[in-house]
């Protein structure tokens, strides 16, 4: 008998910390974890032509389901061969139900949300939310589109990814432990759903459960049991996890050990240095953000030695590279009185430069986890 590869390899768990070093096999290859997951919203990571992301050495990519559904539609990313081909990637990649979006359209965004503790910021965009799904107002032409949780996994059918997420219903962190406990269980309901749709037909993709609860222990438990108890691949971390990085850091450290430890652990959303850096000891294994692109376009570069602010004055005349140290093709090439000198100017260049290195320092700061771990220094 032909001995198959799990899906989730566990190579180490730290002697110091829950922190743990393993393998995501694919179709399109090996995830190594703990990983960093740029986010390519519209099949583009900020800025970074696809010749660039490739050479940045990315082992899983993420693309929103939502915006994509839009535009150009599922039926178009199919018939160029799927995301694959259509982006030219051959490395994994990962797509999310549209549920975030939802939320974002409804409240505002985190941030925003938080600020209005929880009222209704653009409540015309949704239309109906219901035991069938959700119907919104496409943002491009004001047209009504049901998505469900069928129709959201067959559209990531159609793309092609390695990893798809079921569609969720995302609560505010404002939320009452009525309202929420009911928003959970329809999540619970919607990601059975979604899975039955994905296992009709799995193909080479793998599914994950997304985990939610908001800062609810209990409720956590609750949902953590449910994805504990279904064929999910993976255990996304989603909902609201708290309006701080400490009361996030305190969550997630009373929620990690309720998930199954054979099983990766993406945490939905979170990709700041600190954030990061706290939450790799307790056991994280991928992250997904567009905040290393974010900062770039702001002119905020990383460096293994903090950041680098490149439109201050100090830069103008700084003949070395932002990190010296740094293999990227920016720094190979480039020096702070160059790149000072683009952002000043408003030459759209300038964000190129700045995001292909601020993605490779990530890389680079990933690869440095992993090792930190297996010699258990983290």
């Amino acid at each position: 008998m032909t001995h198959q590869q799990p899906f989730f390899e566990l190579i180490h768990t730290s002697k110091k910390s829950g922190a743990r070093i393993g393998r995501i096999h694919t179709a399109h290859g090996i995830i190594e974890t703990p990983n960093f997951v740029p986010v390519a919203t519209n099949a583009a990571l900020k800025s970074i032509d696809s010749l660039h992301a490739n050479s940045l050495g990315i082992d899983l990519m993420f693309c929103n389901t939502y915006h994509l559904l839009l535009h150009p539609g599922p039926d178009v990313i199919a018939s160029c061969g799927g995301l694959h081909a259509f982006m030219n990637r051959s490395r994994p990649i990962i797509t999310d139900s549209g549920g975030f979006q939802v939320f974002s359209l409804m409240y505002g965004g985190v941030s925003e949300e938080l600020k209005s503790k929880g009222k209704k910021q653009q409540a015309n965009s949704i239309l109906k939310i219901s035991e069938e799904g959700v119907v919104f107002r496409s943002y491009r032409d004001g047209s009504p589109m049901l998505l469900t949780a069928e129709s959201s996994v067959q559209a990531q059918k159609k793309f092609g990814s390695d990893i798809i997420i079921p569609l969720d219903e995302l609560p505010p962190y404002h939320t009452s432990e009525q309202t929420l406990k009911r928003m959970l269980d329809r999540t619970n309901r919607w990601e059975l759903r979604s899975l039955n749709e994905h296992l009709a037909s799995p193909g080479y993709q793998h599914m994950y459960g997304v985990l939610h609860g908001g800062v609810d222990r209990g409720l956590r438990k609750v949902s953590a049991q449910f994805i504990n108890s279904h064929a999910f691949d993976g255990i996304a971390i989603g909902g609201s996890i708290g309006k701080s990085k400490d009361e996030m850091i305190e969550l997630l450290t009373d929620i990690v050990p309720m998930l199954d430890a054979t099983r990766p652990r993406h945490l939905l959303g979170i990709g700041d240095l600190a954030s990061i850096e706290r939450a790799i000891p307790l056991g994280i294994d991928t992250f997904d953000s567009s905040h290393p692109t974010k900062c770039a376009r702001h002119g905020l570069l990383f460096t293994m030695n903090g950041f680098v602010k490149i439109e201050q004055t100090k830069y103008k005349n700084h003949n070395f590279a932002p990190d010296p140290l740094c293999t990227c093709y920016t720094c190979r090439n480039h020096s702070c009185a160059y790149l000072h000198h683009l952002f000043k100017a408003h030459e759209p260049v300038a964000h190129i430069l700045a995001s292909i290195h601020n993605i490779h320092m990530m890389m680079q700061l990933f690869a440095n986890y992993r090792k930190a771990i297996a010699e258990d220094r983290i």
